[in-house]
């Protein structure tokens, strides 16, 4: 049985695939293993995932926030070793290269996470070829809800909105300068905090300065992190997300203005991964 996992800060999808191409699916909590130990990760997956798994799973593939070391790789691939003592294949990698892997399967092309927080790469079928480089969200996450939502709370915290689109957030969001700070300098997880603002601007995108707002910030992640890419006018663009799905519009709008091609959009990548690492001659349900 082969395993399939798109693990995030707070949840973990699983696709399993048995000898007959036959798929379930699983959820557990997200992990990080810049903050969880092998430990801790593995007596979750003894808990909440083995239940679900019916036969023994000879081959994992994990892509998970916090990957991107050889150290924070190992940590997770030593849980899975202890709670799949059958197994012989892991692979542990980033979750871009997940999301490269599910939006352009096996041909070469330019995946872009559009989500909490933003990133892309150059993609040359199997492997990360490039990368744009983020540089997380205080200095960079251009296009995220993140991005978004900071940069409308600036806005109104200045008085920078039209009095109409002010009142409506004011009447939403009753918060005040001291408790932003609050939420932005002392407590953890700011980006998640502002990602939560991100809303009020697709629930109000056709006032023409909300959507201006979406619109500049989509322009400015593709001027940061597409163009740089020397072949990012000859190869697809895909993207991954929540952000870029809900606002898909919008930021086909964007590309086509800019005369890039935007090919696939999706809400989360785990489909698409099953698709990639399914044996030849199966045919998975998604």
């Amino acid at each position: 049985m082969i395993a399939i996992a798109d693990s995030g800060s707070t949840k973990t999808d699983w696709r399993l695939i048995d000898a007959r191409g036959q798929v379930s699916q699983a959820r557990t909590i997200g992990f990080n293993p810049y903050f969880q130990g092998s430990a801790d990760i593995a007596a979750e997956l003894r808990t909440n995932l083995l239940p679900a798994v019916p036969d023994a799973v000879t081959e994992v593939f994990y892509y998970g926030t916090g990957c991107n070391s050889e150290e924070s790789c190992g940590v997770v691939e030593k849980a899975l070793r202890e709670v799949f003592p059958a197994l012989e294949k892991v692979e542990v990698s980033s979750d871009l290269l997940g999301a490269a892997r599910s939006l352009c399967h096996h041909e070469a092309g330019i995946a872009c996470i559009l989500g909490t927080g933003s990133n892309a790469c150059l993609f040359d079928g199997e492997n990360i070829a490039q990368l744009s480089g983020s540089l997380g969200f205080w200095l960079g996450d251009e296009g995220s809800g993140g991005y978004l939502g900071k940069t409308l709370v600036v806005r109104y915290l200045h008085g920078q909105l039209p009095d109409d689109l002010a009142g409506k957030f004011r009447k939403r969001y009753p918060i005040d300068r001291i408790t932003v700070l609050e939420h932005a300098y002392k407590q953890p997880f700011p980006n998640r905090y502002f990602a939560g603002f991100s809303k009020f601007l697709f629930d109000n995108r056709s006032h023409p300065v909300a959507y201006r707002m979406v619109y500049d910030a989509f322009s400015l992640f593709f001027d940061t992190y597409v163009r740089k890419f020397d072949a990012h006018r000859e190869l697809p663009v895909h993207f991954v997300g929540s952000v870029a799905f809900y606002y898909s519009d919008i930021l086909r709008q964007v590309a086509n203005d800019k005369g890039l091609a935007v090919k696939r959009i999706l809400e989360n990548p785990i489909a698409g991964l099953t698709l990639y690492h399914q044996p030849v001659g199966s045919s998975p349900a998604s």
